[in-house]
């Protein structure tokens, strides 16, 4: 071997050996945190429940059970909630913590973290295709479906560069709430019961951070969603 060959060949295995951690850290990833509820949803599935109702999200429905744990344990409702989710993510983890389940009916409130542009730079009809291929998964397998509108929600802390949240969900939850008329699935919309005076946000009693229910702002939506559940899980 020539002095070039050695050197291009010293170039090529340092490039490489810089990968291979790369590389390694993107095998053990959990991206859509599938490790999160595996076990729990394998304690579950020891005891059918043909009453098993999934509320399925991101930290505004992972938050719920511990604010208010009854409204889950007396109801026979799982909360499948991942905090900082966006329906990219939605989509990965949901046979294994929606399907798998076999619950009569699912919740899913979608799209906090889609605007927030937590993963990728926010596309309305790649989020509402998720939300769509959701349904269908669900459907398909015997599964009822609520569809719910994205809270309110005035900014992000974590991401100060979204100015325009309010309007983007405002024409998201449009599009949800027409789709679900369009497929006769029911419909709860969150965001006109909490949205406050100003038009565009929650008001601090209902979310401190402007994002994340207060046990106040989860009795609003509890007072919504319960009817809706009934209707469809005696």
């Amino acid at each position: 071997m020539n002095t070039t060959m050695k050197k291009t060949a010293a170039v090529v295995l340092t490039a490489l050996a810089a990968l291979l951690p790369a590389a390694a850290g993107a095998q053990n990833s959990d991206w859509a945190h599938l490790r999160r509820f595996r076990e729990a949803n394998k304690e579950l599935m020891k005891t059918p429940d043909d009453r098993r109702v999934v509320f399925y999200g991101n930290s505004i429905t992972e938050g719920w059970p511990t604010a208010h744990p009854a409204f889950f344990e007396d109801n026979h409702f799982v909360g499948r909630g991942i905090s900082g989710q966006t329906t990219y993510q939605y989509l990965v983890r949901f046979r294994q913590d929606v399907i798998d389940m076999k619950p009569q009916l699912v919740v899913i409130n979608a799209a906090t973290n889609d605007v927030a542009e937590n993963n990728y730079p926010y596309d309305e009809a790649a989020t509402m295709g998720n939300i769509i291929s959701l349904v269908e998964l669900a459907e398909a397998n015997g599964i009822k479906v609520i569809l719910t509108s994205t809270l309110p929600a005035g900014g992000f802390p974590w991401n100060k560069e979204i100015t325009d949240a309010p309007e983007k969900i405002a024409s998201l939850n449009k599009k949800i709430k027409a789709y679900a008329e369009e497929k006769g699935i029911p419909y709860v919309d969150y965001h006109s019961a909490l949205l406050g005076p100003d038009g565009r946000s929650i008001p601090v009693e209902l979310a401190k951070d402007g994002v994340h229910p207060t046990p106040e702002g989860y009795t609003i939506m509890e007072a919504l969603i319960l009817p809706a559940v009934r209707n469809i899980v005696k």
